[in-house]
């Protein structure tokens, strides 16, 4: 069984979610009771072990095959992110090159996979918080857009990580935490989290991005990231026009995320971009706002070209957008 926190209660109840299966692993990231990039990962990481711990497979073809089938249903959850596809592949190929035959011996593999997932997760954003704190004064305030603190990963946060990293050094800052329509993540979670560490924070909406900006309110802007690609960053909805505001008015913009959220093989044109209900517009809070039969756009991931990334933050340290393009030739 796997435990996790149900991010659709929150801030409301803390529920935590027992899921028993790997189908009800993927139910849960597809209706973002499971959310944030590098957490959704690790998560498709431990349906698989559910699987493997659940099969009643002979040989390891049959166990391959039963994992190749839970593996399909993960990966039609989300099409957006690269950590659930990156933890997917990762497990298969684990599999499919041990040279252990045994089921059991196997199953313990996949088990340990998982394992490792987290734990590497948990080390390489305190590793992100550490690199990125440096790149916060003693002063500043940060704008920060949807949720990428603790609740989006194994532990700690990426965006929100280097907040809570620089925080924890004494420096006194000051976040400015967008709402994030239309699951407001940053309302519901982000706020929650800048509350529990003590952080000062402001909520705005969207819209007030620009105001903030112009009014000169915000030193830096820190972000994460669901997929990085050779020549882009695309994120949470609204990113990109936050990125183009940061330019104008000679703002840093930086983007937080483990290597498992880079895909530097590929580029935007190779990107989905995951389109959800309609609903999630056209209702807020349960009640209907919008008159029936509203046409409705609801992408939730916007693509930031790197012209507009002063440097992006990993495990590995603090990279310009000339080493990732150095990196997407390797």
């Amino acid at each position: 069984m796997v435990t996790t926190i149900d991010q659709t209660k929150l801030p409301h109840k803390l529920v935590y979610l027992k899921l028993h299966n790997c189908r009800e692993v993927a139910l849960a990231i597809k209706t973002m009771k499971i959310r944030g990039a590098p957490l959704i990962g690790v998560a498709a990481a431990y349906g698989l072990a559910l699987t493997a711990s659940h099969s009643k497979a002979l040989t390891k073809q049959q166990f391959l095959r039963q994992l190749e089938r839970s593996a399909y249903h993960l990966r039609k959850t989300r099409p957006t992110g690269a950590n659930l596809f990156w933890a997917v592949d990762r497990i298969l190929d684990k599999v499919k090159s041990a040279s252990e035959s045994s089921v059991s011996g196997l199953k313990g593999l996949v088990a340990k996979g998982a394992e490792a997932m987290a734990d590497e997760d948990a080390k390489n954003n305190r590793k992100i918080g550490e690199y990125g704190s440096k790149l916060i004064a003693d002063g500043d305030t940060i704008l920060t857009h949807c949720n990428a603190g603790a609740l989006a990963t194994v532990e700690y946060g990426t965006a929100l990580g280097i907040i809570r990293a620089a925080w924890e050094q004494g420096k006194k800052i000051r976040v400015i935490a967008t709402e994030t329509r239309p699951k407001l993540q940053g309302a519901r979670l982000t706020a929650y989290e800048l509350k529990s560490y003590g952080i000062p924070f402001c909520l705005i909406t969207d819209s007030m991005v620009g105001y903030v900006m112009s009014r000169r309110l915000i030193n830096k802007v820190v972000v994460g990231s669901d997929r990085v690609v050779s020549d882009a960053v695309i994120n949470k909805i609204g990113t990109y026009s936050i990125a183009v505001l940061a330019h104008a008015h000679q703002v840093p913009f930086y983007v937080a995320a483990p290597m498992s959220t880079f895909d530097l093989e590929h580029s935007v044109e190779d990107v989905v971009i995951e389109e959800r209900d309609a609903e999630e517009v056209t209702c807020y809070v349960g009640r209907r706002v919008a008159p029936e039969g509203t046409e409705v756009l609801n992408p939730a991931f916007d693509i930031t070209p790197m012209k507009y990334v002063s440097a992006l933050i990993c495990e590995k340290g603090v990279l310009s957008t000339r080493k990732i393009a150095q990196l997407a030739q390797v």
